[in-house]
């Protein structure tokens, strides 16, 4: 196991380069089940949910190589469709795999998934969707047991769900027929798959709205051109904060601002200037960092993957923040270790007020989940003194280089093993 040392109390500058979506990466790589010919993406981010993805597939029967953040996928010779419990318990996105290989093959086995424990998440949404498409649903000892092939239809998701679109817009495009799809997730990644689909000569309309109508290829499968993963905006959200939190000029390079129309909009109410240029980015210092309110939401709204950071930035607020927390039920965990730093927080079921002010010390902590150890990491560097972040592991699934683009950036960050 090994941890983060972090010495606090620094100033950081100069540029950071972005890198490719995970959230995005991980349903283009899936959609390679649909495609008839190999397929070639760039700008993959080499993180850990990537690798594990890659593995799933490999023992589904796929070949690929992954180098310097490209790939090259072929599933024309997937020899099974039974996603087991041993790789799928490690990444919650596994589940993506359902929908394509059940449209693709008329059957599969998904085994029930792991990942972060910031709340239940069910993929009842999912199942449901894919009843309503003709397909029959059973568990059986903690797998997914599918089949039937699939017809299109109106289908209508009872809440927004972004893995629930991404796997019911794979499903649809080798199903017979027109799906309707309402109340689909409109996160950039949900529309960069729709876009890489119809690039791959699926008829897909509605793209980035609430509403898409896809004409199936009743099992014919799809020619997919080469493509780039777009930019990680929560990545470039948590740089965003980092530069805030130790009020910083920093530019992010490869970034796409206008994914980012809500972190922007709440780091101006703190205080914070930008200068924006195309695909570069840059936070320029607060006069005096002031309390927000934050509710969190689905795109366009405030992203929920940003909510930890934005705690711990408003913990050097000159007053009290409220977060509303809407989405996850369980993503206040990282309020306990901030609470050892000398944070300030008081949890009311899904809000959290924190008062801003107080002086942070460093400390060991402990990461529960992604993106609450990057807010570890981003107090650590507020904090007076060094901290130690431990099981980072969670850090590795969704940061590229991490401590080497804190570094890049002036900070004091060294990985060391746990003795």
């Amino acid at each position: 196991m090994t941890y983060l040392k972090i010495a606090g109390a620094c100033k950081l500058n100069g540029q950071v380069s972005i890198s490719g979506a995970k959230n995005a990466a991980l349903p283009l790589i899936v959609s390679s089940i649909l495609a008839k010919n190999e397929v070639q993406i760039s700008n993959i981010p080499n993180v850990a949910d990537i690798k594990t993805l890659f593995v799933l597939l490999e023992n589904l029967g796929a070949n690929y190589e992954f180098k310097d953040n490209f790939a090259r996928i072929d599933t024309r010779n997937l020899s099974k469709t039974k996603a087991v419990y041993d790789i799928v318990r490690k990444m919650r996105a596994s589940i993506l795999v359902l929908g394509p290989l059940l449209s693709r093959f008329g059957s599969c086995e998904v085994s029930l998934p792991g990942g972060c424990a910031i709340g239940q998440r069910p993929i009842d949404l999912h199942l449901l969707a894919l009843e309503k498409m003709g397909a029959k649903i059973e568990i059986k000892q903690g797998y997914v047991v599918a089949s039937g092939r699939l017809k299109g239809t109106d289908v209508l998701f009872d809440k927004i769900t972004v893995t629930g679109s991404e796997n019911i817009i794979m499903a649809a495009a080798l199903a017979k027929g027109k799906t309707r799809l309402l109340n689909v997730a409109k996160e950039p990644e949900v529309v960069q798959l729709c876009e890489v689909l119809k690039e791959a000569g699926l008829e897909i309309s509605g793209i980035g709205s609430s509403e898409l109508e896809i004409y199936g290829t009743d099992s014919e499968l799809l020619n997919f051109k080469e493509f780039s993963v777009i930019p990680d905006r929560i990545e470039a959200g948590t740089y965003l904060c980092a530069g805030a939190i130790t009020n910083s000029k920093i530019t992010l390079k490869k970034v796409n601002p206008s994914h980012l129309s809500a972190v922007l909009s709440k780091l101006e109410q703190m205080g914070f200037g930008f200068e924006s240029k195309e695909d570069t980015l840059t936070i320029l210092p607060a006069k005096e960092i002031k309390p927000v309110e934050i509710l969190t939401s689905e795109y366009p709204g405030f992203p929920t993957d940003m909510q930890a950071q934005f705690m711990a930035l408003a913990l050097k607020a000159n007053g009290t923040s409220i977060i509303d927390e809407r989405l996850f039920e369980n993503r206040f965990m990282h309020v306990s270790e901030l609470l050892r730093m000398g944070a300030d927080i008081r949890l009311n079921g899904h809000i959290a007020t924190i008062v801003g002010g107080s002086e942070l010390n460093g400390a060991d902590v402990m990461a529960t989940d992604l993106r609450a150890s990057s807010a570890l990491v981003l107090a650590a560097l507020a904090a007076k003194g060094e901290s130690n972040v431990h099981r980072i592991y969670h850090l590795d699934r969704g940061y590229e280089n991490l401590e080497s683009k804190f570094k890049g950036l002036g900070a004091d960050i060294k990985r060391l093993k746990e003795e």
